[in-house]
């Protein structure tokens, strides 16, 4: 038996990658598993939302990325009479340095997610299944886990976490007895990435909803130019599906339309709404689609994904160095569990609107909305709630027991359990480092070294401290203590630090590096 790890991450698509990326960055003992030879070379996911490039800028690879997809501004309509624009995340997203809406294919994030991990020298062990996680007694400290390799051969390892983020069908879910509730949807849909003609701009995303389903063509420049997503009209019976299919139902659905061609691959799947009972069971955690999995609406998915797994990393990292207590592990499930299902219930709405045959719904959905929706998005709070939310900038764990107010909460700015926006534009660079980093605001003067070393003595190396004066989300003289994550923890007014002095007691423990495991 080899020796025991801190964590055992069984997946390794986008969930998996990320959470081995943040692990990485904090030293932990880990392996990744998969029971794939290779990473997907299909598109799938496609849809990078801001607040996850926020995330995965922790962990480097924001930029290559954003450099690598293609950024959409701007939603296309196509009516029978008429083509409706409308702008996409131009207001309510000026506190973040990716103001868009990100088209990238899934091989390719994965692709980035697994050069970055390469020149660490982190390898991901392809063709490895999970063969049996047996649930130990809480007295245990590791959880054992029988692995089976490429060639057949089996293996016993031990771990003190391991985490599922291994899909609908996960292994570890199942092992761990949690149960995964929920349905099906009874429509089937077709994707494929192919070339489009007669198509413009190529910028935009182009939706065509009709009375017997619905069309959209996303920007994504590789493998090929298009993806397009088709509901199958019911009377189309589920024969395989070619490029000719393809065509008659785009025609169907866009009046003629535009011509395709030079697929790089299709398919056809059918869609389910399914979350996991927990996310947490004794020594196994669950992320990503192994959690909850739903219709692709509002382009949710792999991102809750990945902020699953960035939420769980640095917790799992720094609970194994000894640097926090057990008791941190407990916030993954308070935190993310809500928002699993936040998720799953807006993006259950937003698909039943979408396919419902129901006459009422059906003539609201293809006249009433195409004619008021421009009207009512030149509402700018209305607007701003509506793009917050798809950008999943606004997801907050103000009720999560890692948030607290000081005695005196500051009256404007950002509460604790918010994001930390990026006001001045760079905060959130620099505070994207590992560990956790304490903001003071106010003159210099109120800071003076000696009022910090009790808090930093044996946490300098967990703790950076940025006075960042008046250039703050907060006004006059305030504290604010931002979680690895970019989450705020504890947000306080004034110079008074006992409250500060408290949380860092329960949740930051002093143990030099040189100390830890």
């Amino acid at each position: 038996m080899t020796a025991p790890l801190d964590v055992l991450v069984v997946g390794a698509g986008p969930t998996g990658l990320a959470l081995a990326a943040q692990l990485s960055a904090y030293g932990a003992r880990f392996r990744v598993v998969d029971r794939s030879l290779d990473r997907v070379r299909e598109s799938r996911a496609l849809v990078i939302q801001p607040r996850t490039l926020e995330a995965l800028a922790g962990v480097g690879v924001a930029d290559e990325l954003v450099a690598l997809g293609v950024t959409a501004m701007q939603l296309r309509v196509h009516l029978p009479r008429r083509v409706v624009s409308l702008r996409l995340f131009d207001i309510g997203l000026t506190d973040t340095a990716y103001p868009f809406l990100l088209f990238l294919s899934q091989a390719e994030t994965e692709r980035v997610l697994t050069g970055h991990l390469a020149a660490r020298d982190v390898p991901i062990e392809r063709g490895t299944e999970l063969v049996r996680m047996e649930t130990p007694a809480p007295k245990d400290s590791y959880a054992v886990c029988r692995l089976r390799g490429p060639d057949g051969a089996e293996e016993v390892v031990e771990a003190r976490y391991v985490v599922g983020c291994d899909g609908a069908h996960s292994t570890v879910r199942q092992q761990a007895g949690i149960g995964f509730e929920g349905y099906a949807y009874p429509q089937t849909f077709l994707l494929a990435d192919l070339e489009v003609e007669g198509l413009e701009p190529k910028g935009a995303v182009h939706s065509y909803l009709t009375g017997s389903g619905m069309l959209f063509f996303f920007p994504l420049g590789s493998p090929a130019t298009w993806r397009l997503l088709a509901m199958r009209p019911p009377d189309v019976p589920d024969t395989e599906v070619t490029l000719p299919l393809l065509q008659e139902i785009t025609g169907r659905y866009a009046g003629g339309g535009p011509l395709l061609r030079d697929p790089a691959w299709m398919t056809d799947f059918r869609l389910h709404n399914r979350g996991a009972a927990h996310y947490r069971a004794g020594r196994g955690f669950l992320a990503g689609d192994a959690a909850h999995i739903h219709s692709p609406a509002g382009g949710q998915g792999m991102n809750i994904g990945i902020q699953d797994a960035l939420n769980l990393g640095w917790k799992l990292a720094l609970v194994c160095q000894g640097a926090a207590p057990e008791e941190l592990l407990g916030t993954y499930e308070a935190e993310r569990v809500p928002v699993g299902r936040l998720v799953r219930r807006l993006t259950d709405r937003a698909f039943t609107v979408a396919t419902s045959d129901n006459p009422a719904i059906r003539f609201a959905r293809n006249r009433l909305a195409p004619q008021l929706a421009p009207l009512a998005l030149r509402v700018r709070p209305l607007r701003g709630r509506l793009f917050r939310t798809v950008s999943e900038l606004g997801i907050h764990y103000r009720r999560s027991p890692l948030s607290a107010a000081g005695p005196r909460r500051p009256r404007r700015g950002p509460r604790a359990g918010d994001r930390l926006p990026d006001l001045p534009r760079g905060l959130q660079a620099r505070t994207a480092g590992t560990g956790w980093h304490l903001l003071l605001t106010g003159p210099p003067s109120t800071w003076p070294d000696q009022r910090l070393a009790p808090l930093l003595d044996g946490r300098a190396d967990l703790v950076a401290v940025h006075r960042i004066g008046d250039q703050s989300p907060w006004p006059g003289v305030a504290h604010t203590l931002v979680r690895p994550d970019g989450h705020l923890g504890y947000v306080a007014e004034g110079a008074d630090l006992a409250g500060l002095d408290a949380y860092l007691t329960r949740w930051v423990r002093r143990v030099p590096r040189s100390q830890r495991p």
